[in-house]
């Protein structure tokens, strides 16, 4: 059994134990076949880090309580209790080592050694570390509970280590995928294809090894389905291209139809550098649909975890496609070619709407032909910046010469037809339950648009919300008034009117309130974008990526307390005591300078 966590000092206490061998013999005495004169286990030599080119490799500090206990354990030449109890395992000693072998195989794809790609995929994919991190991806997702057609999920600690030790390449055989659809927008169907769990880790175990070769391939303004990049970054590459005033004012809005169902196999096979025997049984395992076993012929199943590194492996190269198009000068006139690609869906500016027909659009077509790829007709067009185009929920407009990113009209008004229909369906819940389901939804949807141009959108909601939840709270009193409906579920504080809130029992056994979030509290703050050329798997941006999880943690702290400062100065209204604290019933709320308040407690011969 390999002990790969030993210290110097470790080793040299093992070695001690293990009758001096290694502390200055010229030959180390050698273990018995059985290993039963020493009681030890045989370790292997390990090599000390050969870079830090990690954001999550770098500073680590102090071991943890369970990587210390591990280490004495260890020193005392016990069982590693990691290899045995999926709870004992210390995670920060597991992903460094993950790490290290990523960054070495992004530095050879660099230096376009693919022998040494190979070898290190080859060592990464058969690494214990590797296949434990992969299964704690996919028992700890969204899907965990989600099994596939063979009905089995990973739920107690022993299944999590059997799982981990059956990742094996000899003899694996994926089973067919469970064939679900989810509603789209238009009305259309989804098709979402659902693998066995230990399909999942497989595919998890080996995107590991493929992550940093898509990486380090891909094109610089790629932004969809990639670590440490968002919908944010995005569009901020669309303010940075369109925003000045010499910018193009032509864009093609590009959209490939159904482009995870029809990626073409056989060049995936040819393209994608690994394991081709795995990643054909992936492509050709077929779905279930009902009873019904289909086969699969073109296309990456979306719902798999390594397929949306597949696609955009496929689409790398279009951005050079397109400024390869018109590269040449006309005089003064630049081509003014950028392109910013989120998935399927990109952008393309140029300095005419000739160009972008006659020169970019026929070489794009080209090449999503040889991937068995067609552009949409519906949804590609050409359009002027001053018309304004829909990109990723966000309209891109420009105004004279100030050009405009907010929340698009399909996306606030689909996010408000979603609520309403929510507090529809909840008729009969308590104000409590209907607060807590609403607040998730507000608070992922304020945080995603707090970037762009969002203050009207975001009082927008507020009011169509309030006004769905008055009706709500007015046909579950019908026989109530107004002013009875307005005391039990609002209350008015200094800095928000008629705050939806609900009475709720905190940890501590006294009650408090929980109130409804308000969209319009979410400050304004401007994203800053990820540099074009920035990856994880390159140590020389390891303290750029350090820098800005600093000042995203800052951020954080500093709403953090904002919000505490509030709650601390805004109290409950004694007149309402459904909704506030009952631990403190005296307790009134006054106005102090128009704006603060403070409290007052009277006592019980007070008026």
């Amino acid at each position: 059994m390999v002990t790969p966590y030993l210290s110097r000092k470790g080793k040299q206490a093992a070695r001690r134990a293990d009758g001096g061998a290694g502390l200055g013999c010229r030959k180390k005495r050698m273990p018995s076949c059985n290993g039963a004169d020493t009681g030890l286990n045989v370790t292997r030599h390990e090599s000390e880090p050969t870079s830090d080119g990690s954001f999550f490799a770098r500073e680590l500090g102090e071991p943890s309580r369970k990587g210390r206990e591990q280490k004495e354990a260890l020193d005392a030449g016990a069982l590693p209790a990691w290899q045995e109890d999926w709870n004992a395992i210390d995670w920060r000693l597991i992903f460094p080592k993950v790490r290290r072998l990523q960054v070495r195989i992004a530095k050879a794809v660099k230096e376009k050694r693919w022998g040494k790609v190979a070898f290190l995929q080859h060592l990464l994919t058969r690494s214990l570390e590797a296949k434990l991190w992969a299964v704690r991806r996919v028992v700890s997702n969204q899907g965990k509970r989600t099994p596939g057609v063979d009905k089995i999920t990973w739920k107690t600690p022993r299944q999590k280590m059997q799982a981990s030790r059956s990742l094996r390449q000899r003899g694996y055989r994926p089973l067919p995928l469970r064939r679900i659809y989810i509603p789209k927008r238009t009305g259309k169907r989804r098709p979402l294809g659902i693998p066995t769990m230990k399909d999942r880790a497989m595919q998890a175990l080996h995107l590991l090894a493929l992550l940093p070769v898509a990486e380090t391939q891909a094109d610089l303004n790629s932004y969809g389905f990639r670590p440490r990049r968002s919908t944010a970054d995005a569009l901020g590459q669309c303010y940075c291209a369109l925003a000045k005033e010499d910018s193009p004012q032509w864009i093609l809005e590009g959209d490939i139809e159904s482009c995870f169902d029809r990626i073409s196999h056989r060049w995936l096979l040819d393209n994608v550098r690994m394991d081709r025997d795995i990643l054909h049984k992936w492509l050709k395992a077929g779905y279930m649909e009902g009873a019904t076993l289909f086969p699969t012929e073109d296309g990456t199943p979306q719902g798999g975890i390594i397929s949306p590194v597949l696609a955009n492996l496929a689409l790398d190269g279009l951005e050079t496609v397109a400024l390869r198009a018109d590269s040449r000068r006309q005089g003064n006139l630049r081509p003014k070619i950028n392109v910013v690609r989120y998935a399927d869906d990109f952008i393309i500016t140029g300095r005419s709407q000739e160009q972008l027909e006659e020169k970019v659009l026929p070489a794009i077509t080209a090449f999503l032909r040889e991937r068995g790829l067609n552009l949409s007709r519906e949804k590609t067009r050409i359009t002027h910046i001053e018309a304004g185009l829909d990109f990723l929920g966000a309209n891109v407009r420009k105004y004279g010469r100030k050009l405009l990113i907010r929340p698009s009209k399909d996306n606030v008004l689909g996010l408000v037809g979603n609520l309403r229909d929510l507090i529809r369906v909840q008729k009969a819940a308590t104000a409590l339950d209907l607060i807590s389901q609403l607040n998730s939804k507000l608070r992922g949807w304020a945080n995603s648009q707090r970037h762009l141009v969002s203050s009207r959108a975001f009082w927008y909601v507020d009011k169509r919300i309030f006004e769905a939840l008055w009706q709500w709270a007015k046909r579950r009193h019908p026989t109530k008034g107004k002013g009875w409906v307005r005391q039990k579920y609002f209350r008015i504080e200094p800095s928000r009117r008629w705050a939806f809130t609900a009475p709720q029992r905190k940890r501590d056994g006294t009650w408090g309130s929980l109130d409804l979030f308000r969209v319009s509290s979410v400050p304004i703050r401007r994203h800053v974008k990820i540099r074009a050329e920035a990856t994880e798997f390159d140590p020389a941006y390891a303290e750029y990526f350090r820098q800005r999880w600093l000042k995203r943690r800052q951020g954080r702290l500093y709403l953090g307390a904002r919000k505490k400062t509030l709650t601390a100065m805004e109290r409950v209204n004694p007149d309402n005591p459904t909704a506030g604290s009952r631990n403190r019933p005296n307790e009134r709320l006054e106005p102090y300078a128009g704006k603060l308040a403070r409290t007052v407690l009277r006592g019980a011969g007070d008026p």
